[in-house]
């Protein structure tokens, strides 16, 4: 006896805007908030559902999908063992809605009543393209944040982008679907201030966009933005000088399922594991957390699908700039400067706040190696907007004249140096 393809549920996937390895995905963390450990499925999964040759899953798995659509399983075109399956009555020729009016049968019954409320207007209906919309402008600002980092207006538009993303929710109806993609762009977004409040060295608006991101984070279930938050945090609390604290924020994100799924962001976690060592003075942590996650990264597959924010800055380039971080960190200074020029030659032209940053961090390691020349020719080539708008980068430029002032004094490397920074207070 042969297989009777479910156009059910095709046709509500095609409603929903759900390809077979989305909907896999999304059933996956359906079945982990239910049963505390993910789901096993994958795009063929969802194939064979579509094809009928699973005509019935598994209890869990339909619990999960059944809380996913709001939908039992039998609106949605499975068929218990034993049933007869649903074959939809064919259309007639004259009425081209009356297809997808039959294919989404069950889904028409479920919905009935409502439909046949009294209304005067209906209601407007957000879908994913009010959602891309939104992403669409978030990727502007995470464009903005590369180029000048740390900014008080950067982070003000991020947060209003995810004041915005939470008023859609009120606007109209929507899938379960867009909610959660509406939640996961609120945290994004709200991450996103956090993060330029971190890179200006505002803590303490730092940590209330965190607490404000990771509730919308669990409202979502997204886990790709739980990691990018508590990420985040255990950076910001490393750039505090409170390393416990960094490690356990930290531990949370290289702790969730996503770490084993995608080796990339395994290796974002070790690395940023390992620039949290360095901080701590612990030698051996630090060199065993970057070899993992020069491991982890060898093994990403670059054509898996990631978030926007995690392709726009994660790549070997910034594997180094948190290795440059911890070897200055520890004092050893070759292996600092290394590490800083690898990231040079690997930093993609967009990313100028990053550039900045290593090129202030090799003229401090240059520095500490007795260097006082090449040091001062790498300082010098930090842009002028950098040295005295961004609040990391001006605070590491004045550490570095008062160390060259000491390794040098009344040199006539200090003398350029002073003519140098000068220009840069006439051009702010």
């Amino acid at each position: 006896m042969g297989t009777t393809r479910n156009t059910i549920l095709e046709a509500w996937m095609a409603e929903h805007g759900y390809s077979s390895n989305s909907l896999a995905d999304a059933v996956n963390r359906a079945i982990e908030q239910l049963t505390g450990r993910p789901g096993g499925l994958d795009g063929s999964s969802i194939r064979s559902w579509k094809a009928g040759r699973v005509s019935w899953p598994k209890s869990a798995t339909r619990r999960a999908l059944e809380d996913l659509t709001g939908l039992p399983a039998i609106a949605l075109g499975f068929v218990p063992r034993g049933r007869t399956p649903f074959t939809p009555a064919p259309p007639q020729q004259e009425d081209p809605d009356m297809k997808r009016r039959t294919l989404i049968g069950g889904i028409a019954a479920a919905a009935a009543a409502a439909a046949a409320a009294p209304a005067t207007s209906s209601p407007r209906r957000i879908g994913m393209s009010d959602v891309e919309r939104l992403q669409s402008r978030f990727s502007e600002i995470i464009a903005s944040d590369h180029r000048h980092g740390g900014q008080l207006g950067i982070e003000q538009q991020a947060a209003a982008l995810a004041d915005e993303a939470l008023n859609l929710q009120n606007a109209g109806s929507a899938s379960q679907r867009v909610r959660s993609n509406l939640y996961a762009s609120a945290a994004a977004f709200r991450s996103s201030a956090m993060w330029a409040a971190i890179d200006g060295r505002r803590y303490d608006d730092a940590k209330a966009h965190m607490r404000e991101a990771q509730s919308l984070a669990e409202m979502s279930g997204d886990q790709a933005i739980k990691f990018r938050i508590w990420s985040h945090a255990g950076t910001m609390y490393r750039h505090m000088g409170r390393p416990a604290d960094a490690l356990a924020a930290n531990d949370v994100a290289r702790n969730l399922h996503l770490t084993r799924r995608d080796p990339l962001f395994a290796s974002l976690g070790m690395a940023r594991q390992g620039a949290i060592h360095g901080t701590a003075q612990d030698r051996t942590g630090t060199r065993r957390a970057f070899e993992q996650a020069q491991d982890a990264l060898l093994r990403a597959d670059p054509a898996d699908y990631r978030p926007v924010w995690m392709l726009a800055f994660y790549d070997q380039a910034e594997l180094d700039s948190l290795a440059l971080s911890a070897h200055l960190a520890l004092g050893d200074y070759p292996t600092a400067e290394y590490h800083a020029h690898r990231c040079l030659s690997a930093l993609r032209p967009h990313m100028v706040r990053s550039r900045a940053i290593t090129s202030t961090r090799l003229a401090h390691a240059q520095l500490a190696q007795g260097d006082a020349e090449a040091a001062t020719a790498t300082a010098m080539k930090v842009p002028a907007d950098a040295a005295t708008q961004h609040a990391r980068v001006s605070r590491m430029l004045q550490e570095f004249g008062a160390a060259l002032r000491a390794t040098a004094p009344g040199s006539t490397t200090i003398r350029i140096w002073t003519e140098h920074t000068a220009t840069w207070r006439m051009a702010a």
